[in-house]
């Protein structure tokens, strides 16, 4: 992706958002509400380098999956996934496993050997996805980021 990219990036995060409101730190409202000029900034940010990335499934026009990953600086082995989306027409033909493991070779390439990431409990179809990809329970449970009445489970993997 480039910064000039920047509307299609924009129309998939709010096809994100309304679809799935809990799996994303952010509001519809916030993400309609930021400039374009944001989403051209954050993909030149995560362009390049080994701090954070984004991927993105493009099979030309509009944008149909993403997954991101970021660095964990208290565990330098890891990689978190996070923001991961694929549009409901194209769910179930092997797209999500394509961006995870999109995120895996980075995350190999920048010498982390681990994936982890968060779902929120109760959401089974996500929970199944992710361990069919090979993520695995930890049995960690923590706070939801923004509705403090739900939790999130931790699933890791080798990257």
């Amino acid at each position: 992706m480039r910064p000039a990219d920047g509307a299609r990036m924009r129309a998939l995060r709010l096809e994100m958002l309304a679809d799935s409101p809990l799996a994303f730190l952010e509001t519809i409202a916030d993400a309609a509400a930021r400039p374009h000029a944001d989403y051209c900034a954050r993909i030149a940010a995560v362009s390049a380098g080994c701090h954070t990335a984004q991927f993105v499934a493009d099979p030309g026009g509009r944008l149909v999956g993403h997954a991101g990953g970021v660095a964990v600086p208290q565990e330098p082995g890891l990689t978190v996934v996070y923001a991961v989306y694929v549009t409901p027409a194209r769910r179930g033909a092997g797209l999500l496993g394509d961006l995870v493991e999109a995120v895996a070779a980075w995350s190999r390439s920048c010498g982390r050997p681990e994936l982890m990431l968060e779902v929120v409990v109760g959401n089974d179809r996500a929970y199944r996805a992710y361990q069919k990809l090979g993520f695995t329970d930890t049995g960690v449970r923590v706070p939801h980021p923004t509705v403090p009445a739900l939790q999130e489970l931790q699933m890791r993997r080798p990257a």
